[in-house]
């Protein structure tokens, strides 16, 4: 699978998210209290950009009267039609043995990119009697990496 970066770990706050296009698909890559997942952007009901939705959680009622709110972040509702699907998992909550949003693999790596500086001037030149010297760095940060099949 291929690797891509799609954000600095910072870039994207927890409750937040962004969406990125890769390889032709345009994912959400959602922050959920610190840990990172990735669904495509696009209903499975008519189509409709799933990721553009209300992010919530769940309100439950043991009894009439009292009132629970739990998964706080972790629901996204459909802006189209109001399909609610787990941001972790891209399972529906109306049926979620059957329909679901197809989601990604998110890991937070560290990369590195090589920058060599060159000490060759043009080819007319000759090399006089100074040189620089020069060094390979070295720039190191965490990133938020999406795996696309």
């Amino acid at each position: 699978m291929a690797k891509y970066v799609v954000a600095r770990l910072g870039e994207i706050a927890p409750g937040a998210h962004k969406i990125v296009e890769v390889k032709d698909r345009v994912i959400g890559v959602f922050n959920v209290s610190g840990s990172f997942f990735a669904l495509l952007n696009r209903c499975p009901h008519q189509g409709g950009p799933l990721c553009l939705g209300q992010i919530s959680g769940f309100l439950h009622a043991r009894v009439p009267g009292e009132f629970t709110y739990s998964r706080k972040g972790e629901i996204l509702r459909c802006p189209w039609h109001g399909w609610e699907f787990d941001i972790k998992t891209g399972q529906s909550w109306f049926d979620p043995i059957k329909t679901r949003v197809r989601s990604y693999k998110i890991a937070i790596e560290t990369q590195k990119t090589l920058d060599v500086v060159s000490n060759k001037g043009p080819v007319s030149r000759k090399p006089g009697p100074y040189r620089a010297e020069t060094y390979s760095v070295t720039l190191e940060q965490k990133c938020v990496v999406v795996e696309i099949p």
